[in-house]
C-alpha cells in the first residue's frame, strides 16, 4: 500500500512527535503517482467526501463526533485502493476505523465501498499520515495501528525515504494508548528485519511474538500480497504492543 508519510522531523510532542521546522521535511515517504481516476471514482469523490472524509485539521479529532457509535478507534497509514481496509471494518465492527491516504484513486475507491457497502465504523482522511498523527491524534488514544506492505524504496539511496524509521516509529507509539497494538506487513525481507529492529528500539513497544509473527486470522489478503505470492515472495509480518 502507499502510505502517506513524510520522513524525519525533530520530536517535539513530548519528544515523540516531529517539528515541521526540520530541514529534513522535503524527504518523503511516498510520491504522488499520475494514477487514473476513474468517473466513478471522482463522483463517489464529490458526492461522499463530505460526509465520510475527514478534512485535514490542526485540532485533535474527536470520535464522538465523527461516528455513531463510541468504539475503540484504529488507524491505517497508506491503505491504497482499501481492499483489506473495508473488510477489516466490516468483519471487526467493534473498533472504529481511520484510513490515511494520499492518492485519490483509492480514496474514490473506498468511498464506493463504504456507500455500497452500509460501512457506518470507517472514516478517510487524505493527507500526509505524519500531519495527521502530529495533529489529529491525540497521544495514548489509538488502539491499533495498521500498515500494511508500505513503499520499500527498495534501492539502497532511497531507504532514507522509508516509513518506519526511529522518529517516525516513536511518533506512532506515542499515539498508541498502553496495551494497544502496532501491525506491519511487507514482502521485503530486509525492509522486514529493519523494521524489527527499529521497533525493538523503541521502548514504548514490545513484541508480542518471538521476531516474526504468524498471519493475524482477520487480516484479509491485499492486492500486493496477491502479487507477492504469485512471484512466490513470503509476507513478513510484525505485531508489537505499546507497553
Amino acid at each position: 500500500m502507499s502510505p502517506a508519510t513524510p520522513s524525519d522531523r525533530e520530536a517535539a510532542d513530548e519528544g515523540q512527535s516531529l517539528s515541521r521546522s526540520s530541514q529534513s521535511t522535503t524527504i518523503r515517504s511516498y510520491v504522488l503517482r499520475a494514477g487514473r481516476t476513474t468517473e466513478a471514482q471522482k463522483r463517489a469523490m464529490e458526492e461522499l467526501s463530505p460526509i465520510h472524509v475527514l478534512p485535514f485539521s490542526e485540532s485533535l479529532v474527536n470520535p464522538g463526533a465523527v461516528f455513531p457509535d463510541a468504539k475503540p478507534l484504529v488507524l491505517e497509514i497508506g491503505f491504497g485502493m482499501g481492499l483489506a481496509t473495508w473488510q477489516i471494518a466490516l468483519g471487526r465492527p467493534e473498533y472504529n476505523y481511520l484510513g490515511v491516504e494520499v492518492h485519490s484513486p483509492g480514496v474514490g475507491r473506498l468511498l464506493m465501498e463504504i456507500r455500497d457497502r452500509g460501512i457506518t465504523n470507517l472514516k478517510i482522511i487524505q493527507h500526509d499520515a505524519v500531519e495527521v498523527l502530529e495533529c489529529m491524534i491525540a497521544p495514548n488514544s489509538l488502539s491499533g495501528l495498521h500498515i500494511f506492505y508500505p513503499d520499500p524504496w527498495p534501492k539502497k539511496r532511497h531507504h532514507k525515504r522509508r516509513l518506519m524509521r526511529p522518529a517516525l516509529v516513536d511518533l506512532m507509539a506515542s499515539r498508541l494508548a498502553p496495551g494497544a497494538y502496532l501491525y506491519f506487513v511487507t514482502d521485503i525481507e530486509d525492509y522486514a528485519e529493519q523494521t524489527l529492529e527499529t521497533l525493538n528500539a523503541c521502548s514504548s513497544l514490545k513484541n508480542a511474538y518471538e521476531g516474526f509473527a504468524p498471519r493475524i486470522e482477520w487480516r484479509p489478503r491485499t492486492k500486493f500480497e496477491g502479487r507477492a505470492m504469485i512471484e512466490a515472495r513470503p509476507s513478513f509480518e510484525l505485531y508489537f504492543k505499546r507497553a
